[in-house]
């Protein structure tokens, strides 16, 4: 007998930020266990080949995907990603706000209050204005799922990412608070703060083979983390197996805030 644990068929998954990385990774294993999936990002183009390669890989299969480019730093964007997703694909059972920007590197004594603005902004705010849009609904129908990609940034002081720390730190009592507040309805919210995984936003810290080595020297798996490696536990608690579990933040960093 098959377990139905993580079984997703029916459920649709909006994921911001994934045509590439963690997002990626997350929209292409939800779609694997069965979830409808809503592949975003600003360039329409890659989401339309990462959701062809999703639904290559799945024909005849419950999950799938579809293309809903859209640039989460305006409300307006966001309300129309929300409004096509339901158009195309009926009812958001999953949310997962994953897109993050970091434009600037460097002390805070440096940092442009332009970038602080656009920073707080993507990696805050839309985030808020994403998971409002599609909480009535979820608060309707007693069940829901909100997944806020954070980082072990947040957890963590760092003099070069300073304003990107904190929006990071943000987030996580954005789901504390969010956990308490819709938990009465049956809905879960939980963080997932991944460390340094192989990704384009990280790619300054891994594609030179002596800085990597230097960053993980002291990490006890000693390497760099692959995106699926996160994209586990947002299964688990996208699924009916993370059904008791809210306002947590889930650490993948291969030990490196233990070490």
């Amino acid at each position: 007998m098959s377990s139905k644990l993580f079984d997703l068929t029916g459920k649709v998954a909006l994921i911001t930020g994934s045509s590439k990385g963690i997002g990626r990774a997350i929209a292409t294993e939800l779609a694997r266990h069965g979830a409808r999936v809503v592949i975003s990002s600003r360039k329409g183009e890659i989401c339309e080949e990462v959701a062809a390669e999703i639904n290559a890989e799945l024909a005849g299969a419950p999950g799938g995907a579809v293309a809903i480019p859209a640039n989460i730093s305006t409300r307006e964007a966001l309300e129309g990603l929300v409004a096509e997703t339901r158009r195309q694909l009926g009812a958001i059972d999953i949310v997962v706000c994953n897109a993050a920007v970091n434009p600037s590197y460097g002390p805070m004594s440096e940092l442009p209050d332009s970038a602080f603005e656009k920073i707080l902004g993507v990696n805050i705010m839309a985030n808020h204005w994403l998971i409002q849009m599609v909480l009535p609904e979820m608060i309707a129908r007693r069940d829901g799922v909100v997944i806020v990609v954070s980082s072990i940034g947040g957890l963590r002081g760092n003099d070069r990412l300073g304003a990107y720390c904190i929006s990071k730190a943000a987030d996580l009592q954005l789901v504390r608070n969010l956990a308490v507040e819709n938990g009465p309805h049956n809905i879960r919210v939980n963080a997932i703060s991944p460390g340094l995984i192989r990704t384009d936003f990280a790619r300054a810290l891994w594609e030179n083979p002596e800085i990597l080595a230097r960053r993980v020297e002291h990490d006890p798996l000693r390497r760099i983390g692959e995106p699926e490696e996160v994209a586990g536990i947002a299964v688990y608690l996208a699924s009916p197996a993370g059904s008791f579990t809210t306002g947590q933040n889930f650490v993948i960093d291969g030990g490196a805030t233990i070490s």
